[in-house]
């Protein structure tokens, strides 16, 4: 099984890279666009690039602390929640990575995720639901999943992607509006036929950017989570712990409640916008996640 799971870590490596290149690329061409459209090329395209250093900065060092900022989760000590922190700091050992630090969210909507840039500045959170209505080897499930995230680094580009299709989706929306506000003051350089070509390409440009911005976040969610899956499986020794977990976890979401955030809805172990009818509500491209059977169907098959 190692082979297998460390090969797709691998070319996982190589799609997020094409992935991330093509974020940046997209978010360029919307700058120069904007700033073709309103007289000032080489204005547009500096602008997109300070602006997309400065998220990344941003996303790398403080994504952390505003993913559970806006989750709600509150760090929780080894004297507060012993159950956790040991089963948390058993599974750190196994997986050779430093324990990250344990969070609760007060919730009763059983979930959990993980975050940070690098393993030792990482966080576990699990909601209070997760540790009332999960047995032990359910939970060790749960939580090798995460920890599985943090050892292959995934938490980061999920931030970061998250954070970049954001700002995709942010720059093409001001494209759009200078289409009816930053037009007019245009200096003319363009003659009619030519304005008209440019209004086209930015009109695409912000149609398509967030779509396909959303499209490649929601692939590297989908990747990864069979991947982290697998690596839990591997953790725990125990497939079956993380697939009646995921199966549980499934049908106690309620959509539109407090973990349903649109922007962390790929980091949760299960979306907490699923449908507790079934699995197949998750399933589509612009899905955050594996549908939930076909996740527990390739556990089973282990």
């Amino acid at each position: 099984m190692l082979m297998p799971i460390y090969g797709h870590m691998r070319a996982n490596k190589r799609r997020t890279f094409l992935l991330f290149s093509t974020y940046i690329l997209l978010f360029l061409a919307a700058g120069y666009a904007l700033g073709l459209y309103l007289g000032e090329p080489p204005a547009g395209l500096v602008l997109a690039a300070v602006i997309a250093l400065v998220v990344m900065l941003i996303s790398y060092y403080g994504g952390q602390n505003a993913i559970t900022a806006m989750a709600g989760a509150r760090p929780v000590s080894l004297e507060e929640e012993p159950y956790l922190y040991h089963t948390v700091e058993g599974l750190s050992i196994a997986a050779g990575i430093p324990v990250p630090r344990a969070y609760i969210i007060e919730s009763d909507i059983p979930n959990a995720f993980a975050a940070g840039r690098k393993p030792d500045k990482a966080v576990v959170a699990v909601t209070r639901g997760l540790l009332k209505r999960l047995n032990r080897v359910e939970l060790e499930g749960v939580l090798a999943h995460e920890i599985s995230h943090i050892r292959n680094y995934d938490i980061l580009i999920a931030t970061m992607a998250v954070v970049l299709a954001g700002t995709i989706i942010f720059v093409s929306e001001i494209a759009r509006r200078s289409l009816w506000y930053g037009g007019r003051g245009h200096r003319g350089r363009n003659d009619g036929k030519a304005q008209a070509l440019v209004m086209v390409a930015v009109i695409l440009l912000a149609i398509l950017a967030p779509i396909f911005a959303r499209i490649l976040q929601f692939a590297i969610s989908r990747q990864r989570e069979y991947l982290a899956d697998a690596a839990a499986a591997e953790l725990t020794g125990y497939p079956e712990g993380l697939a009646a977990a995921l199966e549980k976890i499934a049908g106690m979401q309620e959509p539109g409640g407090r973990l349903d955030s649109k922007a962390l809805q790929s980091l949760y172990i299960v979306n907490p916008a699923l449908e507790a009818r079934g699995s197949a509500a998750a399933a589509g491209l612009f899905a955050t996640h594996p549908p939930i059977q076909k996740r527990i169907e390739r556990l089973r098959s282990m």
